[in-house]
């Protein structure tokens, strides 16, 4: 009897262990599975990303003896991606838009501190490893009109119109070949690249207006053509934790004319987060375009922003 109740206790314990050993492979095979599905879910189809950030400054003096003058100054920017990726194919979409202002208390007008709208896209599919067949499309101009400010005969503040929304615009586009080892790191080569300028004629009709004076555009045109060369390098980086540098660099070279001068276009952009809502955000870009300006054009905006994501 004593020996049947030890085998019952025996085999009642092993049923035990094999159900518990059981139990646990079915939960580890459950994860397994289950993680599987998320990464095929989310490696795949559409993924989105924003931030919308505002950075303000403000300056007041009351009986400073230093000197000074009371000025308010705000900036609004939009940062969002829309990619897409599926087997072999990926598209990669981006809108940066950005735009400020600033308020002095003697000025007569609020100036522009930025004013930036831009799209880029690029489809690609798997040539092989990690290249891709591309094409891409890129678009810039700006939200409003631009002045160029000076003084009259009297002193007082006077600004005459040189820009404005399409006044220039770019579109830019062309297949070509692109290299990405992740989303933080892309190259992309288009050896046949197109590039129109657009304005508006009545910035090329004026009298003594000289060919090619308002960026590159013929007298009583609204169109440049261009054919060249167009490379981007974009370059995101960890710097420290909660400290991120997103570097884009973009060089176009016109064999039409004067292949030589090569324009570039390089942004970078900080961010230095506080908290969920709450980081310092510094901006600087660097734009030579001999059509243009003869010269570095540069611009740069620092200050404290909220930023929401969507």
């Amino acid at each position: 009897m004593r020996k049947i109740a030890l085998l019952l206790f025996v085999l009642a314990n092993f049923t035990f262990v094999q159900a518990q050993n059981t139990e646990k492979e079915l939960i580890q095979n459950t994860e397994k599975a289950v993680k599987k599905i998320n990464d095929t879910i989310e490696g795949e189809g559409w993924k989105t990303k924003g931030t919308v950030s505002l950075l303000l400054n403000q300056s007041s003096f009351n009986n400073w003896i230093a000197g000074g003058e009371d000025s308010f100054s705000g900036t609004l920017g939009i940062n969002y991606d829309f990619n897409y990726k599926k087997d072999d194919i990926t598209w990669d979409n981006k809108i940066l838009a950005s735009y400020g202002l600033l308020q002095t208390k003697t000025a007569d007008f609020a100036k522009k501190t930025d004013d930036r709208l831009e799209f880029n896209s690029i489809v690609g599919k798997r040539a092989f490893g990690d290249w891709y067949y591309s094409y891409f499309v890129n678009f810039r101009t700006q939200f409003t009109t631009g002045y160029i400010y000076g003084q009259d005969e009297n002193g007082k503040e006077i600004r005459t119109e040189s820009t404005k929304f399409m006044s220039p615009g770019y579109f830019t586009t062309g297949p070509g070949i692109y290299w990405t080892k992740d989303a933080n790191l892309k190259i992309n080569f288009e050896p046949l690249t197109s590039k129109f300028t657009f304005v508006d004629n009545t910035y090329t009709s004026g009298i003594g207006y000289v060919d090619g004076d308002y960026f590159g555009v013929d007298q009583g045109k609204s169109m440049r053509y261009e054919l060249g060369f167009y490379a981007s390098v974009y370059y995101k980086l960890a710097i420290m934790t909660n400290v991120t540098a997103e570097n884009t660099l973009n060089l176009y070279s016109n064999y039409l004319e004067d292949p030589q001068n090569v324009d570039m276009d390089y942004s970078l952009n900080i961010i230095m987060k506080v908290n969920k809502y709450l980081s310092a955000n510094f901006s600087f870009q660097a734009i030579y375009d001999d059509n243009a300006f003869q010269g570095f054009q540069t611009r740069q905006v620092f200050g404290l922003g909220v930023n929401f994501g969507f």
